[in-house]
């Protein structure tokens, strides 16, 4: 087995999709064929079902993926700690944040930390919450940036900005108006969220109880899986939903939106790294730039 195998067999399990995978890693489709065949006749194992045109990770895939992003994540840190120590002048970083951050807080910070070190090659991927702690907790991302409390206690996590909650609605929405929402209002409406394991619906989840509203009495009409999505629909129809004063204020100040008359608690960006890492010089380094760019993010 070698890591190039490795390599190949995470992009196409993470795509699902052999073609994708192969220009994500600029080769030809066959040659990522060739060695995903090559890793399964080795083993005798089918990591992969092919089903039509498509192809699914096997039980035995989805076992091998986390035990395969490991052992890659080792090997990036070796790298990096091979090129520190041979004085090189280069590194990698691997950031992955939660979509709030992603989108309005963290790329001025990507662009100044490019401009003081160019030499280091810097990758961000974005998912939730959930999902970004699982990266760190794994070691496929070196640093992670979300919104919001996290369930795991492994990982070291630091408050570097505030961020103001609120609800939202479109402006012919009998909310609008400005009246004062009490918890019952909030309990009768159809509201538009985020999906379970985001920052964003965690916390107002959370707000919820300390209006004393259990979360599954809420009137959930959608489930959507990004800001933007959970933003448009509710400027097309008679939906709340509850976001980050960062995604909605252009939209608000365009009169596409409006905000409710609620106070929703402050909630927390923080950084997470995991302690028992190697801690690179260009980890170090963003954690410095992160700490001195950490004011609140209103």
């Amino acid at each position: 087995m070698t890591l190039d195998q490795l390599r190949i067999f995470v992009e196409v399990a993470e795509r699902q999709h052999l073609t994708q995978a192969a220009a994500a890693l600029f080769l030809t489709p066959s040659a990522v064929s060739a060695a995903i065949k090559a890793l399964e006749d080795r083993y005798d194992i089918a990591l992969f079902h092919r089903v039509g045109r498509r192809i699914e990770l096997s039980d035995a895939g989805r076992i091998f993926l986390g035990e395969a992003k490991q052992t890659l994540a080792s090997v990036r840190t070796l790298d990096a700690t091979l090129a520190e120590l041979g004085g090189l002048g280069r590194g990698r970083l691997n950031i992955h944040a939660s979509q709030t951050i992603s989108s309005y807080w963290l790329p001025p910070l990507l662009v100044r930390f490019r401009q003081a070190y160019p030499a280091i090659e810097l990758k961000m991927d974005i998912g939730n919450t959930e999902q970004v702690s699982q990266a760190v907790l794994l070691g496929t991302a070196d640093l992670g940036f979300v919104e919001g409390g996290i369930g795991d206690t492994a990982l070291a996590v630091e408050p570097v900005g505030d961020d103001k909650m609120v609800v939202v609605v479109s402006p012919d929405h009998a909310w609008a108006d400005g009246r004062l929402l009490m918890a019952d209002d909030l309990v009768k409406a159809q509201w538009i969220l985020r999906e379970a394991g985001s920052g964003t619906r965690s916390v107002f989840e959370d707000s919820l109880a300390t209006l004393g509203i259990e979360p599954a009495t809420l009137g959930v009409a959608l489930d959507l899986p990004s800001n933007e999505a959970v933003r448009s629909a509710v400027m097309a129809g008679p939906f709340a939903t509850a976001m980050s004063e960062l995604v909605v204020t252009a939209a608000v100040r365009a009169g596409l939106l409006a905000v409710a008359n609620i106070e929703l608690p402050t909630r927390h960006f923080a950084m997470l790294r995991h302690p028992a890492r190697h801690r690179s010089r260009a980890v170090a380094a963003f954690e410095e730039l992160a700490r001195a760019y950490a004011t609140p993010a209103r």
